[in-house]
């Protein structure tokens, strides 16, 4: 029996403690759908020191994938690199049999950026954080480039 004694609040884990929730949480998800394909999905672009100045992190598993986060330097936003990475991913997401990718995104962090090529909203969570809405996207994935 677990009692609240049991229990350690750790604001800074360590990332292989998180790893194992993940890879505990992969099993139990293969066990009950049969689906054994599931793969990291991580694009970068880097700088002549190998310096990381935009990129995406995401997964695919069962035909579907997740936008985890997308993030590009400041000196390069404006300049289409968010939107190759983005295809890029879905790319990539087709190759590996997905029909759909979906993600997250904060009203401070342009949903529409999202929309714009083609992810539509499926839910606002209002003030996620206080004050601001949390956006669920998703795009339907076709066997062209778009």
């Amino acid at each position: 029996m677990i009692n609240r004694d049991d229990l350690v609040v750790e604001c800074e884990p360590a990332v292989a403690d998180i790893e194992f929730l993940d890879d505990r949480l992969y099993d139990y998800n293969v066990e009950q759908t049969g689906y054994r394909d599931g793969k990291r999905l991580a694009i970068f672009v880097r700088d002549a020191q190998q310096a990381i100045r935009a990129g995406l992190d995401g997964w695919t598993w069962g035909g579907s994938g997740e936008i985890r986060s997308l993030w590009v330097d400041t000196t390069l936003r404006g300049q289409g690199v968010g939107a190759k990475l983005m295809q890029a991913a879905e790319r990539e997401a087709r190759a590996r049999g997905c029909t759909q990718l979906m993600l997250g995104s904060f009203s401070f962090q342009s949903p529409g950026f999202y929309q714009a090529l083609g992810y539509e909203v499926l839910a606002v969570l209002d003030d996620y954080p206080r004050g601001h809405q949390l956006y669920m996207l998703y795009k339907r994935l076709t066997s062209s480039a778009s």
